[in-house]
């Protein structure tokens, strides 16, 4: 894992394209759109799903969002047709899902008590696991991490913390379990892979593709990571994209 290094930016995609078959794997928030204050306050860019079928043409259909979130909740951002979509940090492949985790009503119970204690945390349901943001309570950081650690620990899940909220959600998935599941199939098979993501949770993602012999692009300011190139932000991701 790179530490202190500042990573250059990966070569344009165009050159990548004129070798052999490239795989390519991005993450939606802080990626393909900025982060918001809550999750239903992106914007989304207007022309975002024309791109994306574009790109997803020239690499002759192996392109793949991988995404935190629930499909269901893609689906308001993104016209879903014809593109593959991973959501819930891999636990929603189309028709093959993981089955969601039991929360306890007594865990739920807990949650319900920190967001009463903290009015600015949102508390969101998702079909396989439940998140808590705090970007708006940042001095509650402390008590969701021991809350949420506790309640992994006791529910069977695994605690996924992100920019600004921490997630509970299946143990046996996450974005590299995803990314190594596609590369295994016909459409990706033998082809270069790459994932651009931005948050702690894309690590596995860059994992993946580095076992597979493909590279990973964070996007943000530097910080330890997998990845061995990097973007400033979404809007540099599109201009090496539409490159």
């Amino acid at each position: 894992m790179h530490k202190n290094l500042d990573l250059p930016p990966p070569p344009p995609l165009a050159e990548l394209v004129a070798g052999r078959p490239v795989a390519l794997f991005l993450d939606f928030d802080g990626t393909l759109v900025e982060i918001a204050d809550t999750p239903g306050g992106i914007a989304v860019p207007a022309d975002l799903d024309a791109r994306l079928h574009r790109l997803r043409d020239r690499l002759d259909g192996r392109l793949a969002i991988v995404s935190g979130r629930s499909l269901a909740d893609l689906g308001q951002f993104l016209e879903v047709r014809d593109l593959i979509i991973v959501g819930s940090h891999g636990a929603e492949m189309g028709e093959v899902a993981a089955p969601a985790p039991p929360i306890s009503p007594a865990g739920r119970a807990r949650i319900d008590d920190l967001a009463h204690r903290w009015p600015g945390i949102l508390v969101e349901t998702k079909p396989h696991g439940i998140a808590v943001h705090y970007r708006q309570e940042p001095d509650a950081a402390p008590s969701v991490f021991v809350l949420m650690d506790e309640l992994a620990e006791s529910e069977g899940l695994a605690p996924r913390r992100g920019k600004m909220v921490v997630e509970l959600g299946p143990r046996c998935t996450h974005k590299g379990t995803a990314v190594a599941a596609l590369l295994a199939t016909p459409g990706f098979e033998g082809a270069t892979p790459w994932f651009i993501g931005d948050d702690v949770t894309d690590e596995d993602g860059f994992a993946a593709v580095l076992d597979g012999r493909g590279h990973g692009i964070l996007v943000g300011p530097q910080r330890p990571t997998a990845a061995d190139f990097r973007l400033d932000n979404p809007t540099e991701v599109h201009r090496w994209l539409n490159r």
